[in-house]
């Protein structure tokens, strides 16, 4: 028993060993002082931009800040990418040519914010938070900065993100993504955050019916720590997307000349993803709840099982040792010491004993 419970503490060490993030805070620091992320390396990060009118697209990779802004003189959207965080001297002169709060600048290099949406004279500051599922939920922040013609998207790693499928509408131009401006492709940056959230449910909910059907399995239950690794996935998805919703709900009812009307009747469709995708969070997070329930209450019925039978066992013995005991004191003066029939006896009387307990056992329905 011992040997099994470390056995689940290492697997729950496993699974769960992840240290929770905290934004890094530097004591005494003036607001709107940019630093890397602890953890990263100063170093060069991948910037891509990429430029397109209803007639045309470029898309290139940036080597400086004039590569980067280049295109944001010419008509048409201008989206530039900034992958990985350790530049803050290359996102200061972004936001210096750009006009962009350091506050905002600083929100996003002080990993993990929590999803928002902050609005300033010239643009909005959208934090998101991506998903994905490995062996667990992977999480890094993504901010979106809109402008009246440009979309800036800052990254925390460069290995994966969600946005290759708007890359794909606007080189094939499918959809009015071309014919629309930088807030509609701050909508469809957005969506794509948003719906990248369902893949992840529905591994998890295919994970929570397997342990499910293990719990509710007579001679099988759940591991406790492959539960509670669930609970804690899904914990990390409401704390994702709750704020994502508010985060969405606010730009649809931001008064903002940087959002126009015909996208805000996108907004209102990509508001009731996020609705859709927090309700089956609950949902699975209450049925987390209910297989957590039925693995302990399994747990419990075995140990009732077996202390039913150990309890039967130690019941047959105590007559039986009482007899033995009795003869085998070996007083000299016991009268059935001399029988010849005592021993054969005595061990029918342990039988007759045994079987007639046994029999009142199932009689009264304990066996």
């Amino acid at each position: 028993m011992l040997d099994s419970w470390k056995r689940q503490r290492v697997t729950a060490r496993r699974l769960l060993g992840r240290r929770r993030r905290v934004p890094r805070m530097r004591p005494g620091a003036a607001p709107g002082t940019l630093v890397a992320p602890e953890g990263v390396r100063p170093g060069p990060v991948r910037v891509r931009v990429m430029h397109y009118t209803d007639a045309a697209v470029s898309e290139a990779d940036a080597d400086g800040l004039d590569a980067c802004l280049a295109a944001l003189g010419r008509p048409g959207v201008t989206w530039i990418n900034v992958d990985g965080l350790g530049r803050p001297d290359l996102l200061t002169a972004l936001g210096d040519r750009l006009g962009l709060h350091p506050l905002s600048l600083e929100d996003v290099l002080n990993v993990p914010q929590r999803p928002k949406l902050e609005a300033y004279p010239d643009y909005l500051l959208i934090v998101l938070r991506m998903l994905r599922l490995a062996e667990r939920v992977h999480e890094e922040q993504v901010s979106l900065f809109l402008g009246p013609t440009y979309v800036v998207t800052v990254q925390e790693q460069a290995d994966w993100d969600v946005f290759e499928p708007v890359r794909e509408r606007i080189r094939s131009g499918r959809g009015r993504i071309r014919q629309a401006g930088a807030d509609h492709l701050a909508y469809a940056l957005v969506d794509a955050v948003v719906d990248a959230c369902f893949p992840v449910l529905e591994g998890l909910g295919e994970r929570l019916d397997h342990l499910e059907d293990q719990a509710l399995a007579r001679r099988g239950a759940a591991g406790l720590p492959h539960i509670q690794a669930l609970r804690h996935d899904l914990l990390t998805l409401r704390r994702a997307i709750w704020p994502m919703r508010d985060a969405v709900a606010g730009l649809l009812r931001e008064e903002s000349r940087l959002v126009t009307p015909e996208t805000r009747v996108f907004l209102r469709d990509c508001h009731d993803h996020a609705v859709q995708a927090l309700d089956v969070v609950e949902t699975d997070r209450e049925t987390t709840a209910a297989v957590m329930e039925i693995y302990l209450a399994s747990q419990n019925q075995r140990l009732n099982e077996v202390m039913k039978v150990l309890t039967v066992i130690a019941t047959l013995f105590i007559p039986l040792t009482f007899i033995a005991s009795i003869y085998g004191m070996n007083f000299q003066h016991m009268p059935e010491l001399g029988w010849r029939y005592g021993y054969p006896v005595a061990l029918g009387l342990m039988a007759l004993v045994a079987t007639g307990l046994l029999a009142w056992f199932r009689h009264r329905g304990w066996w």
